[in-house]
């Protein structure tokens, strides 16, 4: 039997190492939070930015309503294969009201464009996407910024955005389209409907649906929520 003191030691090495290992363990969480809030860190925006997301709110009903006037559809038939109510598509072709990047990408879908011919979005052929190197963009007058973390044009079948959400935004239009959608929140919290029922994700929480389900979702925490969004079929 090894003398009292030794078993003392060897009792107090491994009481040290859980603790190192414990502090590790919560470093490495503390460096990631940290990490993420820098990064996705929201900017201010100014109200001359205010006055020319309002602008571009107006542009872009212009160039929904030119374009479908111009291949003769009705707002009855656009609204249907967008998977939007007519009411709403009214309000967005006026400029009264934004669309969502699924509620844009069908009524794109719906007057045979992509997302891309509405809105300028930056655009590289690149297999990887540096965190530094984000180039946020924004439609409408939506107060929401996007980034493109899928670049490459040649086979792409999904789309993958990053979503910077402020709070005290309204929910975004209930729609409905071909393809899925995964949803996973980075920071903060977002409510998600699916066909009429609310689930609260929070940060780390994540959601995997068919888009043929009526859906919506809207950041529900009084700070910037950021989720990544992925999505078939491409947008852009």
């Amino acid at each position: 039997m090894p003398p009292p003191f030794a078993a003392h030691a060897a009792r107090r090495r491994r009481s040290s190492g859980r603790r190192r290992v414990s502090h590790i363990y919560q470093t490495s969480l503390f460096s990631i939070k940290h990490f993420l809030t820098i990064r996705f860190r929201p900017a201010m925006v100014s109200s001359t930015e205010n006055t020319r997301l309002a602008n571009a709110g107006v542009a872009l009903g212009s160039k929904i309503r030119a374009l479908r006037q111009r291949l003769k559809r009705t707002l009855d038939e656009t609204a249907t294969a967008a998977g939007i109510s007519k009411p709403f598509l009214s309000q967005v072709e006026r400029g009264l009201a934004s669309p969502s990047i699924t509620s844009l990408a069908g009524i794109a879908h719906a007057l045979g464009v992509t997302v891309q011919y509405f809105v300028e979005t930056p655009s590289e052929e690149r297999s990887v996407c540096r965190g530094d190197q984000l180039r946020f963009f924004s439609f409408a007058d939506s107060a929401n910024l996007f980034a493109r973390l899928t670049n490459v044009p040649e086979g792409r079948q999904l789309e993958a955005i990053l979503v910077r959400m402020p709070p005290g935004q309204k929910r975004s239009e209930v729609t409905t389209h071909a393809g899925e959608e995964f949803l996973y929140v980075i920071e903060g919290e977002v409510s998600l409907t699916l066909e009429g029922k609310s689930f609260v994700l929070h940060a780390g929480d994540s959601a995997h649906y068919q888009s043929t389900v009526p859906h919506s979702w809207v950041n529900t925490a009084k700070i910037e929520s950021v989720v990544v969004w992925v999505g078939t079929p491409r947008l852009f």
